[in-house]
């Protein structure tokens, strides 16, 4: 596979003269998709939960995410199935202090994810 350099200096294989392809990068950016997710256990001040189809890129984003509020004392997440009895899906655990939810927890730190990814593409857009 040759890879070349775009105007932008972001290699490409494609000999596309925008780097990797900014139509593909929007195609990929502004695609939604269902998640498929799966409380393994809970309780008042921690979670497990199966995120289906995901992988280290987005589980150390939502990890790192969780760990920027004060209110998680502690946030993992296990990939390694030969490891884990069988496990196929990635686990984020989150555990936290006083009377916050875990699971509203999550829900802010995914809101924190998708505005960052958002500022994130619309500095892209600005920029190409």
């Amino acid at each position: 596979m040759l890879a070349t350099r775009g105007r932008n200096g972001i290699a490409s294989s494609d000999g596309d003269d925008a780097g990797f392809g900014f139509e593909r990068y929007k195609q990929a950016t502004h695609a939604e998709r269902d998640m498929e997710l799966r409380v393994t256990e809970s309780s008042e001040d921690e979670l497990s939960i199966e995120i289906a189809g995901e992988d280290h890129t987005f589980m150390n984003v939502l990890k790192g995410a969780l760990l920027e509020h004060e209110d998680v004392s502690a946030a993992t997440y296990d990939v390694n199935p030969e490891q884990s009895g069988g496990q196929t899906e990635p686990i984020l655990t989150i555990k936290t202090e006083g009377d916050v939810d875990p699971l509203d927890a999550l829900e802010e730190a995914a809101v924190d994810v998708r505005e960052k990814a958002v500022a994130f593409r619309d500095a892209f857009e600005a920029a190409a």
